[in-house]
Formats: structure tokens, sequence, C-alpha cells
């Protein structure tokens, strides 16, 4: 028999605000945090505007010599998972079944464009200095580091895992997590995603492909998912932390549970490294396949959080995919994209996004897509505009498109009784 998941503990640091209730004030609020990139000089780039995290590593408990090791996205991580460990109020006797599964895209750009600067000498080519290199400069390198700082954090001698599927990796790394638990091989996983993107390396990436936003001059309206006159995604940054834990095992020891993963799936496009067929057909699959492990049909879905990312392709593409899932109850059922307010943090979008859809279900309030004054004609869904919506609310779907072609689906429950 499948065991059931619950969700005992969250953590999170996003743009606009600090820890979970600074975030989900955020969001029911419909406010936007992209500003001006203040990161570094971003004059002559495509896209200067970003949603930034205003962190302070010592306010949220890392010493120097902790930041000193662990690149920005890291530090992410790390603070959003010990929030999520406090709010648990776990105590975990046997560390052998307590695991650890994280996600990023990118991982440590920041580290890794800071340290290829100092090494190599302008004007010269390949020619560096490795004695410039920074001794943590091999943390930057291996997306392990992430996962194992983590478990570091927490004590975790478990299945230790990096999850690296682009801009899924936050889903995937919920979804292999709730596995771990299901099929017995952990009682607690410390489950999310985190990244720290808005380098130039990176904003040059998606300048180069443009996929980003162009509306520097107006920053706080730029990121408009579903909106006829979107012009792409704004960069954000961020993590979050879901703490995992088999629910009789939750029971057992009185625990809070705001809510159950239910059902995962991911699928592949195998078409095209960042486009995406129109029909929608693979993120059809991951929705089928994901509420099929829930046992959920689908009229008992009542709230989906998009992927949303505001590219034209993303936007029709998974509107058709729910209309092809939902067929006339796509219309009934409110679909809402928070990267609207907090912008597209690549790998760690999909964990910050299931933090949102559990604060959904626990307080049954919609969060709104902002900015969508005027819809694509061809995204003809209940978007939710502007307005967050207050709403029982059972059961919710959280989707996301990733480069390279993946499609993940996570079904969430709010609290049943055994």
């Amino acid at each position: 028999m499948r065991r059931r998941v619950a969700v005992t503990g969250l953590g999170v640091v996003a743009p606009g605000g600090k820890g979970v209730k600074a975030f989900w004030e955020l969001l029911t609020s419909g406010r936007t945090a992209t500003r001006p990139i203040s990161l570094f000089d971003a004059e002559g780039f495509r896209s200067r505007i970003a949603a930034e995290c205003d962190f302070d590593a010592a306010a949220a408990g890392l010493g120097p010599a902790e930041v000193a090791r662990m690149d920005r996205y890291v530090q992410f991580a790390v603070a959003a998972a010990d929030e999520a460990w406090r709010q648990a109020e776990l105590d975990v006797a046997d560390p052998w079944r307590l695991s650890v599964c994280m996600g990023s895209a990118v991982g440590g750009t920041t580290r890794l464009e800071r340290d290829y600067v100092a090494t190599s000498h302008a004007g010269r080519e390949w020619l560096v200095d490795a004695s410039l290199a920074s001794p943590f400069l091999c943390r930057a390198l291996s997306p392990a580091s992430l996962a194992a700082e983590v478990a570091d954090r927490v004590g975790a001698r478990g299945a230790v895992r990096t999850v690296s599927t682009g801009c899924t990796a936050g889903l995937d790394a919920v979804g292999h997590a709730a596995r771990l638990i299901e099929e017995g091989r952990a009682d607690v996983v410390i489950a999310g995603a985190s990244e720290s993107p808005i380098s130039p390396i990176a904003v040059a990436c998606f300048d180069a492909i443009r996929a980003t936003s162009t509306r520097n001059h107006d920053p706080e309206h730029a990121a408009r998912p579903f909106d006829r006159d979107r012009d792409g995604f704004v960069l954000g940054e961020g993590a979050a932390v879901l703490v995992l834990e088999e629910s009789a095992h939750a029971r057992r020891r009185g625990a809070v549970v705001h809510a159950e993963v239910a059902g995962f799936a991911t699928r592949s496009n195998a078409h095209h490294m960042t486009g995406l067929t129109a029909e929608g057909v693979e993120m059809a699959e991951a929705v089928r396949h994901a509420l099929a492990q829930a046992r959920l049909g689908i009229d008992d879905v009542d709230y989906i959080n998009a992927h949303g990312s505001g590219t034209r392709q993303n936007d029709r593409h998974e509107t058709a995919a729910f209309r092809r899932v939902f067929g006339a109850r796509a219309y009934q059922v409110p679909v809402s994209s928070i990267k609207s307010m907090i912008g597209h943090s690549l790998g760690a979008v999909g964990s910050i996004e299931l933090v949102a859809c559990v604060l959904a279900l626990v307080h049954g309030v919609v969060p709104p897509t902002a900015n969508l004054d005027t819809p694509d004609p061809e995204c003809d869904l209940d978007y939710v505009p502007h307005t967050a919506r207050e709403r029982d609310l059972r059961a919710v779907l959280s989707v996301g498109s990733g480069f390279g072609g993946f499609q993940s689906a996570v079904a969430l429950t709010g609290v049943r009784r055994p």
C-alpha cells in the first residue's frame, strides 16, 4: 500500500519579502517585486529588470564562514530549510530515515562567473592564474553541494540528491522526494529548490534567445502572463523548502499537517530545447498521470497554479493542455501565475509555487495573476486577474515547463482523515 505524504513545514526566500508570511502577503495583495537589476551593472543588456530577493545572510542565521563557502543560491536554500524545519518542529530520532532532495537549473553561476573573471587575464586568450580561484570554487561547480549543505544543516544521513531538470527542477525535487516516502525509503524528506541566476552570464543567455521582457521603463508591469501585450518572462531568484513526512509518522508526533502531496508525474516533448508543441500534449499527459496517481478526477481540482511564464508560446501551450485534460471544466477552474509577481526563478520556482499552493489550500485563497489587463484571445480561461479570490479548495494542481522539453505536474490535497 502506497504511504501518504504530509507537508508539515514550509520555508521561503522570495522577492518582495522575508519568509512565508511576507511571501503570502505579497501574493494575496497582487503586488509585484520586479525592479531594475541592482546585483550588477546591467547597462547594455537587452533586459535590465529582475525580481531580486532582499536577503541578509546574517539575519538569516548564516555566519561569515558559511557565507564565504556558499554561493548565494545555497544561502537561500539553507535559510528556507531552517524556516521549514522550525515550523515542522521536528526532532528526528533516526537520521538514516531523513533524506534531502533539492533542485536547481543553473547552480552556482554567481560564484562560477566571479571566479572566471578573477582567474582570467583580460586580452590574453585562455591564459589563467589558478592561484586566484576561490578555495570554494569546487562547491559552485558541483550542483550536489546544494543538497549536501542542506543535509549537513539538518543532519540527514539518508538519500541526498540534487535534481537538475531546468525549470521543472523545483516540482521534480518535491515529486521525487514524495516517492522516497511513498515507497518506504524515508520517513522525512527535506525537499525544495533554489536559484540565484541574476548574473551577467544568465541574463545574457536569456537576452540571446529573446526570452525575457524588455519593459525596462515599467518594471512593475513587465511580467504579464496570459496578457495580449506580454513580451517575455522576468528573471527572478529565490528558494523554497517543504518538509515532507510520512502521514502516520506526522500523526504520531502530533505535527500540524498543512496538505498532502498526492500525485506527481513528469513527461518530455522530445521536440526542441526551448520550443513547445502548440497542442500541449506532453503537459496534458503529465497532468493526467499526476491526477491518476492522486486518485483525483477533473471535477476534484479547484485551482491550477500555472507555469505562466509570460512567453507567447508557453501561455498558449499550457492553455491548450488544460483544455485537453479538463474539457469544458477548464473554463470553471481558476488558473493563475504567481510569476507575474515574483518573476521566474528557473529551477526554484516550482517549489516556490508549491508553497503558494499549500498556502492556498490552508487559507482558502487563490492568488491572482498580476498585470493581466487585456487577455490574449488564445488564452481564454479564468486567470484570476489582479485580485486574490476566496474559494474553498480541496485539491490543487501545479504544473511546470522546462527547457529541454520537460513537463511536470504535482497534485496537492487538503488534509484528509486517515
